[in-house]
């Protein structure tokens, strides 16, 4: 085994996954898994009757569109700070 890879087996839905992770992304991936469990949890709950492949779906659908959520906002804040520095370089210009 690799010094900078761990194997490590995750459960989602009630099945087993056997990853190949990076150390120090052990944290991260067992969290995304537990918190993809609890959104299905959740589904189930709600939507009794439903099959598990549904909740999954749901959770995915869910996890997708925060994700893409996310991304429009880093997007309008980058070009918000692009026009702000513009705007400071033209302001700077036009004081010469």
């Amino acid at each position: 085994m690799s010094e900078d890879k761990l194997s490590i087996k995750i459960s989602i839905a009630d099945r087993y996954y056997p990853l190949r992770i990076a150390v120090e992304d052990e944290e991260i991936v067992r969290a995304a898994a537990q918190r993809i469990n609890q959104r299905i949890e959740q589904f189930s709950v709600k939507y009794s009757g439903q099959d598990t492949q549904d909740a999954l779906a749901m959770a995915a659908l869910q996890f997708v569109l925060s994700l893409l959520k996310h991304e429009k906002a880093d997007e309008i804040h980058t070009l918000t700070t692009e026009i702000a520095s513009l705007d400071n370089f033209l302001r700077e210009y036009l004081e010469r």
